[in-house]
């Protein structure tokens, strides 16, 4: 096979050794970065099927402010009814400094920590945006990392799959 490509690479491409064209050769790598994070993707979910091992981000917490506690239970309690989480923490009152329309407010407010699957922010986030009585409701996601494997495999299995 190394002489095919050592011949290939002394005769022009009218002897029968075609070249790619500059044009091909960068949308093989535009191809190759598109298709990246969908490959890495696989390869972690092949990688956890087949080792049992947790894929980093696989699950979310999210964070949801709320006026007071009455509205904090019932935006709670909706979204479980809607199997959106596993599990949701009701914090007690904080107190909030903010700009709003320009000008500093100072609150108090009551924070969820909605334990998810990832893939269920975008809904989750909608679904809170539509019953939630604020404007502009505080809605902000991180990513789990690490945690209990039994706790992880326990949110799994509480949250229904897309």
């Amino acid at each position: 096979m190394e002489w095919l490509s050592q011949r290939c690479l002394l005769l022009p491409a009218a002897q029968g050794c075609p070249r790619p064209s500059r044009g091909t050769l960068l949308l093989v790598v535009t191809l190759a970065l598109l298709m990246y994070p969908m490959l890495r993707s696989l390869a972690l979910q092949l990688h956890s099927a087949v080792t049992g091992s947790y894929v980093p981000g696989t699950h979310s917490i999210a964070f949801i402010n709320c006026l007071n506690e009455q509205i904090a239970k019932d935006i709670a309690r909706a979204i479980m009814d809607k199997k959106l989480a596993a599990y949701v923490n009701i914090l007690p009152k904080s107190s909030a400094l903010y700009f709003w329309k320009g000008e500093l407010e100072e609150s108090t407010e009551i924070l969820l920590l909605v334990k998810t699957r990832t893939s269920k922010i975008g809904e989750l986030s909608n679904y809170v945006r539509s019953i939630h009585p604020f404007e502009i409701p505080e809605i902000i996601s991180l990513p789990i990392d690490q945690g209990n494997p039994l706790y992880l495999k326990w949110i799994e299995e509480s949250v229904p799959p897309d």
